[in-house]
């Protein structure tokens, strides 16, 4: 407790006695006893680190015996759950600023947004490690020193990155060790020895913007990916020539490219798949393996989930119109052709962005992006086999061209010729349950998209009657929308719901 207690601690308890009335005193003493609480927990949780080894965190604790004063290694912060690297936009304070808890430190940006990284103690600044700058930096890699005392901050003048990466590499000293050190504290600490080469060498020899590294956000990459373009072909504009997802989504490849990329789409499909582990048995469980495909698509809904405020909206639509139009058009179709009741919906849906043009949009952190094409991503198969092929243009399409398109696009899911249009991103999506039986769904919206449709399944019900009938049976289906509220607000999302019940109860103006 004496070691912990600070000298200026004590003054200030004295000159509170002697100058001070028994309100200030009160007030200093207080003060002063709270200064010596964060003290003792700062101590103990030093000490428990050294004995029993902490989980990493942002803040490393420099190790007692360094010949450095007492510091902390201050690493990227990860500011969401998905989040792996980002960019320093600024720095809000300097070397030698103090600052407290609530604090902005500086400004992060990720692929989503810029974050401010704000100081959960009392500090100062002894170095900053990272210059603010479009390069990526992995979370967790040191970005500033941080010291208690504003007398230490002149001896970091000359730390290196080289050594808060080799300190933070270094094993932890076993219990007694640990505790030797503790003991011998107030003896000279003996000169650190040099930084291991191979930390040296991989910081070195780690790729840079000026060497050919492509600086992309973790989005970029992910879509890049899905999408199958080349960074390296993409032109950034985010800070410093950094490419953001809109780069990726607006990026349109040349025909060489295009020609890569099929020839290696071929090569993949001809290739034999991965084989997932046999499931595992335990006690009264199973564990069951999960694709890679599996766990980027749960990735990103998840990360949609967390990002995008959903709001949804449900309504009863009547049927029997869009049937008796059914009925009427099946002879005129041939023998090889057929409509179903799911090309009169994929058609409303165009027809009703066609109406609100408001929800064929998409949220671009600093503008509303909205489209002048209404493609449309419908959800086929399920599981590992999940996926959503885009119907391009539905809004100046016909009934018999939508129903060509989705039949191709069933096939091709069939015959297992999965294509880039199965990955493609269009402006909705649109979900089918109704073949489970299931009356009514909520789904999630996929990021860039603002709207997401779920249909459920055809009953009969009984409804009020017209006229003289006071009551009728009609074939009824429930849909539900789900919007984004960034984009699309209450008002829009319901006159777009409107209009797609309107289509479909009057399938007639569908035709026009």
């Amino acid at each position: 407790n004496n070691r912990t207690l600070q000298h200026r601690d004590f003054a200030t308890y004295s000159t509170a006695i002697e100058h001070h009335s028994p309100r200030h005193w009160l007030n200093n003493n207080t003060n002063m006893m709270l200064s010596a609480t964060r003290h003792l927990a700062r101590g103990a949780a030093t000490k428990m680190q050294r004995l029993i080894g902490a989980a990493p965190s942002h803040f490393q604790r420099g190790r007692w015996m360094s010949s450095y004063p007492s510091h902390e290694v201050v690493g990227m912060p990860s500011l969401s759950p998905t989040m792996e690297s980002g960019t320093i936009a600024s720095w809000t304070l300097g070397e030698g600023d103090s600052f407290g808890p609530g604090d902005v430190l500086c400004s992060v940006e990720t692929d989503k947004a810029t974050v401010d990284f704000e100081a959960q103690d009392d500090g100062v600044v002894a170095k900053i490690l990272a210059d603010a700058g479009p390069d990526e930096i992995q979370c967790g890699h040191p970005i500033m020193i941080t010291v208690e005392d504003e007398d230490d901050v002149g001896a970091f003048k000359d730390y290196k990155i080289e050594e808060a990466i080799t300190a933070e590499a270094s094993p932890a000293p076993p219990a007694a060790a640990a505790e030797a050190a503790a003991v011998q504290s107030s003896s000279p600490a003996p000169t650190p020895p040099p930084a291991a080469p191979t930390a040296a060498a991989a910081l070195s020899s780690s790729p840079s913007s000026s060497s050919g590294r492509v600086i992309a956000s973790p989005l970029a990459h992910l879509l890049a990916k899905e999408m199958s373009h080349d960074l390296s072909q993409i032109s950034g504009t985010g800070p410093g020539g950094r490419i953001i997802a809109a780069d990726v989504r607006e990026f349109i490849p040349s025909a060489a490219a295009t020609a890569a990329a099929t020839t290696g789409e071929t090569a993949a499909a001809a290739a034999p798949g991965v084989t997932l582990a046999p499931p595992q048995p335990g006690d009264g469980f199973t564990d069951y393996p999960i694709s890679q495909s599996s766990k980027e698509v749960a990735a990103r809904l998840a990360q949609s989930k967390r990002n995008v405020p959903h709001y949804y909206l449900t309504v009863d639509i009547c049927m029997d119109g869009v049937l008796a139009m059914n009925s009427k058009l099946a002879p005129s179709l041939g023998e090889d052709a057929s409509l179903g009741t799911y090309e009169f919906m994929i058609k409303a849906a165009a027809a009703s962005m066609k109406a609100v043009p408001a929800a064929n949009a998409s949220w671009m952190d600093t503008v509303v992006r909205v489209y002048d094409s209404v493609d449309v991503n419908v959800v086929v198969g399920s599981g590992d086999d999940l996926y959503t092929p885009i119907l391009r243009n539905c809004g100046d399409k016909g009934l018999r061209s939508i129903s060509d398109d989705l039949k191709s696009a069933m096939s091709s899911y069939d015959n297992d010729e999965v294509t880039s249009d199965f990955a493609s991103m269009g402006t909705m999506t649109i979900m089918n349950l109704g073949m489970f039986g299931v009356k009514s769904c909520a789904p999630i919206i996929r990021e860039p998209q603002a709207i997401a449709l779920a249909v459920g399944a055809l009953e009969n019900r009984i409804v009020p009657g017209d006229g003289d009938e006071l009551y009728k049976s009609s074939v009824m289906m429930t849909a539900t929308l789900s919007c984004d509220h960034r984009v699309v607000d209450g008002a829009v999302g319901a006159q777009w719901l409107s209009a797609f019940k309107s289509h479909l109860e009057d399938p007639t103006t569908l035709l026009l």
